[in-house]
């Protein structure tokens, strides 16, 4: 339930994006009021055991275990978003952010149902290795979307999966890979196109 709701509520934003044309700067400001009111909404659950008991009731299905005494994904996923949008040109920043919607949970699932081989205390070989394929195979669709076809966008599409790949991993550090794979990759693209302008 977590991953779907994790895919369904960025789907959403990008229906809102490309369907009904909202500017992308309005994103930005919206993710950063949801993610300034689930900080607040984190801290009041800190302090109310009781009001904390009541989400956990109503949101258990797509709370990690982890999050029931310490802040949820939410905002850190707003957070993450509204900055990739703040500082990465357009076309870079939805790159990251569809990084963040569908590979962070393709990476999760195959690692714990498929994952055999240890990198890191809670990130596996083959969930890395899903993370890079889905980051790949993203960068091509995007550039397909809006009819990219330069001679760079493979080599493009190949080292930003990389950085994706890398990106989803440095959530093993307790650092909340929701904030840190839109934005790591986000930074990393933008030094790419500066070599190979396809963005």
């Amino acid at each position: 339930m977590r991953r779907v709701w994790h895919v369904v509520v960025g789907v959403l934003g990008l229906l809102g994006y490309y369907y009904l044309e909202f500017p992308i700067i309005a994103f930005a400001h919206f993710s950063i009021g949801v993610a300034l009111f689930g900080f607040f909404v984190d801290f009041r659950r800190f302090k109310n055991p009781s009001f904390n008991s009541a989400l956990e009731k109503h949101f258990g299905p797509i709370m990690r275990r982890s999050e029931k005494l310490s802040f949820s994904g939410l905002p850190f996923y707003a957070l993450g978003v509204a900055l990739t949008i703040y500082l990465f040109p357009e076309k870079i920043a939805v790159l990251a952010i569809l990084f963040l919607i569908f590979s962070d949970p393709i990476a999760s699932i195959v690692g714990v149902y498929l994952g055999k081989d240890r990198l890191l205390p809670n990130k596996t070989l083959q969930g890395t290795i899903a993370a890079f394929m889905s980051c790949f195979c993203l960068s091509m669709i995007y550039f397909l979307m809006i009819n990219n076809n330069s001679k760079n966008i493979i080599i493009f599409a190949f080292f930003s999966a990389v950085v994706g790949a890398l990106s989803e991993l440095v959530s093993a550090f307790n650092i909340d890979d929701n904030l840190t794979i839109p934005v790591l990759s986000g930074g990393a693209m933008t030094v790419l196109n500066f070599w190979f302008q396809v963005l």
